[in-house]
């Protein structure tokens, strides 16, 4: 089934349709597809490996909970699958990417998954796991400018910001309804591919309320380029908020912010406390334990459920099918277009969480489950 991100936001209405199609860039970004690279694909999985082949993965920095739960199940299941896991960490950055990506294609890796620091910085080296029979997946963030990727597998990121806007509209009418909410935007690291299509659909709901005054930024910071977080560093969006709040909220309230991830929004609280605002209503993502605490005791209101254990089985799954000869099952073949080519995705369902729902979104994961149960 194909996920037709203008389909699924037509039903919001008129004025939220014509907002997507002209906000999707970062999902839909012009360019037709590569069908030199399509049919690499399809010969890569009509030729299969052998079953114990290496299976490169490549982790951005560990800026969250997640990636290193990511290194993890990786290393162990890929493993306990048959093969021989290389599972590194760029730590350093793109250059130190760059260079192990290219080890594991000189130690023969069958497959590479590239979860990128910046995925327009990987040209050279993906050319060169084509040019070795590679098979190139994409992990969580789409690699861009370049006809050598394969797959795509991530939660889908535009409904992520979908369900952000929708939860930051919601947690402030749960505070008290009111003609208008001064609100504030966060968007995450520039150099990461999702963090514009994460805003992308977060301003598919909250731009037409921004437009009619409903919304108020009171900072004037309302562009993508005003709110990014380089890096996703926390200290660098709490340094903003810091300037921000003491200077615009003096004796107004700041009723809620939009923030991609549990990591800023914690930080945005920290400064929000610091400055004497303490309760807006702030967004999330990733159910990180400390933000999942904070939501069961009535602090950060919301976040999104991407359980990591999926994304990897999923992931793991098409080297299956690939080592097997067996072309990997995608659900969407519209959406992610890099600017070069639409890569075949395979996207799964992210969930919203906020108090109200948490012991049930989590009921399955053995750490969450406990943290809900401790806070209630």
């Amino acid at each position: 089934m194909t996920h037709n991100p203008h389909f699924r936001v037509a039903v919001a209405g008129a004025a939220v349709l014509a907002l997507t199609l002209s906000s999707c860039g970062g999902r839909d970004s012009g360019g037709g597809s590569d069908s030199s690279a399509d049919k690499g694909s399809d010969k890569a999985a009509s030729s299969g490996f052998a079953k114990d082949a290496t299976i490169g993965v490549s982790l951005p920095q560990k800026t969250s909970e997640n990636w290193v739960l990511a290194e993890n199940l990786f290393k162990a299941d890929l493993k306990s699958a048959g093969f021989k896991p290389n599972v590194q960490f760029a730590n350093a950055g793109v250059s130190e990417q760059q260079n192990q990506i290219s080890s594991m294609i000189t130690n023969g890796a069958k497959v590479i998954v590239v979860g990128a620091v910046d995925g327009a910085q990987l040209g050279t080296q993906l050319k060169q796991a084509k040019d070795a029979g590679a098979t190139v997946i994409a992990y969580d963030r789409l690699l861009l400018n370049t006809p050598n990727v394969d797959y795509y597998v991530a939660y889908d990121n535009f409904k992520v910001g979908e369900l952000q806007g929708k939860a930051l509209l919601e947690g402030m009418e749960k505070k008290g309804k009111k003609n208008s909410y001064n609100i504030e935007l966060v968007a995450g690291s520039p150099d990461d591919a999702n963090a514009k299509v994460f805003w992308d659909g977060a301003m598919s709901v909250l731009q037409p309320k921004i437009k009619d005054g409903t919304l108020k930024v009171g900072s004037g910071q309302k562009s993508f380029q005003q709110a990014v977080t380089q890096g996703w560093k926390p200290e660098n969006v709490q340094k903003r908020f810091d300037a921000i709040i003491p200077g615009t909220y003096g004796s107004k309230s700041l009723d809620g912010v939009l923030s991609p991830n549990d990591t800023l929004a914690r930080a945005v609280m920290t400064s929000a406390k610091s400055a004497k605002k303490p309760n807006p209503v702030v967004t999330g993502q990733d159910s990180e334990k400390e933000s999942v605490k904070s939501i069961v005791a009535g602090g950060q209101y919301s976040t999104i459920n991407k359980d990591t254990r999926n994304l990897v089985k999923q992931t793991i799954a098409m080297v299956k099918d690939l080592q097997a000869g067996k072309k990997p099952k995608v659900n969407d073949t519209e959406s992610y277009n890099n600017k070069v080519k639409v890569v075949p995705a395979n996207l799964l369902t992210p969930v919203i969480v906020t108090k109200d729902n948490a012991k049930e979104a989590y009921a399955n994961d053995p750490t969450l489950s406990k943290i809900v149960a401790a806070g209630s």
